[in-house]
């Protein structure tokens, strides 16, 4: 496992869109590890792989510590409410924006043996995964702040 280099904002491949993962490879594996060994290094709670230059559908999240997630394929099924907060980027180190987000999604996605499953997520998890599905479609948060970015203190909004 190694720690990878994380993209920032003006890198080109931080706008391009992702492939589908076809199948599950050790090179594929060993990315997923190390975007979680870099996620949590970075003090993160999710991490896409084109913020790390694979061009590639996979995020990973971890919003408590006890349950990690690996999205590979995923799709946003379904969208409810909204919450409205403060959001970050390891993509955009020191800075925050509000965003309004779904406070609820359920996505389907492939696990990590390719197998489909269902997820939903409320608040911090809800707000994740629309913001690492965002990446893998060239998107990012800068991109639906409201008003201006803000310094951050500390990384802990930082996504």
């Amino acid at each position: 496992m190694a720690l990878r280099n994380i993209r920032e904002l003006g890198d080109d491949v931080l706008r391009k869109t992702s492939r589908e993962v076809k199948e599950m490879t050790p090179k594929i594996q060993e990315l997923i590890e190390d975007m979680f060994d870099t996620m949590y290094e970075a003090d993160g709670v999710g991490l896409a792989a084109p913020q790390v230059g694979i061009l590639k559908r996979i995020v990973v999240i971890d919003v408590d510590d006890e349950h990690p997630l690996v999205m590979i394929n995923p799709e946003i099924l379904e969208r409810k409410g909204s919450q409205t907060g403060y959001e970050g980027c390891l993509s955009v180190p020191g800075k925050s924006g509000i965003v309004t987000r779904p406070n609820y999604v359920k996505a389907r996605a492939l696990d990590e043996n390719m197998k489909t499953f269902i997820v939903e997520g409320e608040e911090l998890l809800a707000r994740a995964i629309c913001h690492e599905v965002d990446h893998l479609d060239g998107k990012m948060y800068v991109d639906f702040v409201e008003g201006d970015l803000v310094s951050t203190v500390s990384g802990e909004d930082e996504e």
